[in-house]
Parts: C-alpha cells; sequence; structure tokens
C-alpha cells in the first residue's frame, strides 16, 4: 500500500512560518492523517520571498498588498503560483490542505478589502485559486472544514481509495 502525496500549508505542520512568526499547527493533521499521507509542505508567503515575521498581507480588490506599507506584491505571488503548481505537478500530488482565511492560502472566505481598507467581499487566496485552475478534480480542503466528523470521514475515505 502506498501513500499518496498531498500539499499542506506549513503553518498546519507547525513551522513557524506565519507573519507574526507562529504557526497553526493541526494535531489531526500531523498525528492522524500524516501516518497515512506524504506531506508535500508549502508556504506560498515564505517561498516567494517574504520574511518570517513580516507585516500582514491582505487582498485589496484583486490586488495582493502589505497591509500598512500598501507594497503590491501581485506580480511577484503570481510568478511563484505558477512555477511552483508546475513544480507540485511534477510531485504528482493528489491533493492539497489548505489554511483557512489566508490571503494566500483560504480557498473561500478570505476577506477582500476597498483602498480604505473596508472589508467589502470574500473570495479566494492567490496560491488556492492558482492550484484550482491547475488541478481542476484534485482534492482540495481547507483544515478549518477538517473540525467536521463527516468532512474528516470523506477526507480518510478518499485517502484510503488513492493508497489502493
Amino acid at each position: 500500500m502506498s501513500r499518496p502525496r498531498f500539499g499542506i500549508s506549513r503553518c498546519l505542520l507547525g513551522e513557524c512560518v506565519r507573519y507574526d512568526g507562529r504557526h497553526k499547527l493541526d494535531p489531526y493533521l500531523r498525528d492522524q492523517l500524516g501516518p497515512l499521507v506524504e506531506w508535500v509542505p508549502v508556504c506560498p508567503e515564505v517561498e516567494c520571498g517574504l520574511p518570517v515575521p513580516r507585516e500582514p498581507i491582505r487582498l485589496v480588490g484583486e490586488r495582493l498588498e502589505t497591509v500598512e506599507t500598501r507594497r503590491d506584491l501581485t506580480a511577484r505571488m503570481e510568478e511563484f503560483c505558477r512555477r511552483r503548481a508546475e513544480e507540485l505537478a511534477e510531485l504528482e500530488l493528489a491533493g492539497f490542505i489548505f489554511k483557512s482565511k489566508s490571503p494566500s492560502c483560504g480557498l473561500s472566505g478570505v476577506g477582500i478589502f476597498d483602498a480604505a481598507g473596508n472589508r467589502v467581499g470574500e473570495g479566494r487566496g492567490c496560491f488556492a485559486a492558482a492550484w484550482l485552475r491547475r488541478f481542476p478534480g484534485y482534492v482540495a480542503v481547507e483544515a478549518e472544514a477538517l473540525r467536521e466528523p463527516g468532512a474528516r470521514r470523506e477526507l480518510e475515505r478518499r485517502i484510503e481509495e488513492l493508497s489502493k
């Protein structure tokens, strides 16, 4: 039986890569799913060259920018997303587990702001959007959704099928 390979937001495995220098360790992913899959950790913000710690970022319309200095990171992130998606394709991933609400990794519910800093809607993080465009139909789930027992069972079932 082989273990399927899944991408995962690095902070979910306990790596201190977040803007505040912290992590978002998810014990379920590490301890229960970890033995069933081969993780490929990804942090778009660090991998596109941003430091830890760093200024927070957010989506402003269709741009990705730093919150305080308003530096536009859109082109930098788009280039990273194109390059990294191709690298991940070579690794034959079965899916990806994303950090919820992240401006780079959130699948849904990511705040979109106007130029004045007012939240005007919700969308998808830059890397998550690029992943879904490049890998339609692959497993894509947010860690927060896996708090629900039904979502956990469904993901475990899919992993079992992929392991055969």
